[in-house]
């Protein structure tokens, strides 16, 4: 059931929600990896570089676009 107008993106394409992948979860486009994971692995202390060896289906300049776009949207609620 479900359709394309279901799938939604964020952070230029890069991010990607499907509710038939994850039941919806943001996953970084052509993953199966949750966003959050990223998110997790920084607030826990790891590195990047850990996250992106752990995970190589995910690049160095895919992961920074995230968290950059995380950042511009803290900015913009603030101004």
């Amino acid at each position: 059931m479900s359709s394309i107008a279901e799938i939604r993106s964020a952070a230029g394409g890069l991010v990607v929600s499907n509710p038939g992948i994850l039941g919806g979860t943001p996953v970084f486009r052509g993953t199966r990896l949750p966003v959050k994971t990223l998110f997790d692995y920084l607030a826990d202390g790891l590195t990047l570089d850990y996250f992106l060896n752990t995970f190589e289906g995910v690049t160095r300049e895919q992961a920074q676009a995230v968290l950059h776009h995380g950042w511009e949207r803290i900015a913009a609620e603030l101004n």
